[in-house]
């Protein structure tokens, strides 16, 4: 009976040594762990709110400077295509100058209702003239390798001077677009935009800046 006692002791003392241990390698092991762990939370956090900023400054941006529009017809052909879905910025003239061989957004001077496409060809106050589909401005002939040889107009116009606070624009597609050659110089405060990005379809993806409107 007595000898039977003890091995439950022993037993006892043996699991009471090994809960012992235990506490004593634990507490290290967390203490170990436990900073990367906080480390790692706290860079997510911080990457995640950075993430969510981002995304809230690109909505602001696209809100209220840029606004998605879908081209309607050919005539800006081929740097645009019917139901193109571009980027126009809408504030950029109220820090900046509008520029021959710009892309321009603008109210119809016939009918307000409607919003047209177009390229700048002349500025305030000077002469337009077209020949055979060769169009100069003040005499000088302007290059325009964005006018492919098929969608040329060799027919003549002009000249025409431009007024004060408007301009001459006209569509890439020549044999096919209703311009100022038809409704005369659009008014400054018609133009509302310029366009600036293709986004749709996805092989037109990128910026309708006029050096690659060129080489296109």
């Amino acid at each position: 009976m007595e000898h039977s006692d003890e091995k439950p002791v022993a037993s006892s003392v043996n699991s009471n040594s090994s809960a012992g241990i235990s506490p004593s390698t634990s507490p290290n092991t967390s203490s170990e762990q436990s900073p990367s762990l906080l480390s790692l939370r706290h860079e997510i956090r911080v990457w995640t709110r950075d993430l969510l900023i981002a995304i809230g400054l690109a909505l602001v941006i696209i809100v209220f400077l840029y606004q998605p529009v879908k081209v309607e017809g050919t005539s800006m052909a081929p740097l645009l295509s019917d139901q193109e879905r571009i980027f126009i910025n809408k504030f950029v003239y109220r820090f900046e100058a509008i520029h021959r061989g710009d892309v321009v957004v603008f109210w119809y001077p016939l009918d307000r209702s409607k919003s047209f496409i177009k390229r700048v060809i002349a500025l305030p106050g000077e002469t337009v003239t077209i020949r055979q589909g060769v169009v100069t401005v003040n005499g000088v002939v302007v290059p325009e390798p964005y006018v492919p040889p098929q969608y040329e107009d060799v027919s003549d116009y002009g000249p025409q001077r431009v007024p004060a606070d408007s301009y001459f624009v006209m569509g890439d597609h020549r044999i096919s677009s209703n311009d100022s050659r038809v409704f005369g110089p659009v008014p400054t405060q018609f133009i509302y935009g310029r366009a600036v990005f293709a986004y749709w379809p996805v092989d037109h993806f990128g910026s309708l800046a006029m050096t690659e409107a060129e080489s296109k």
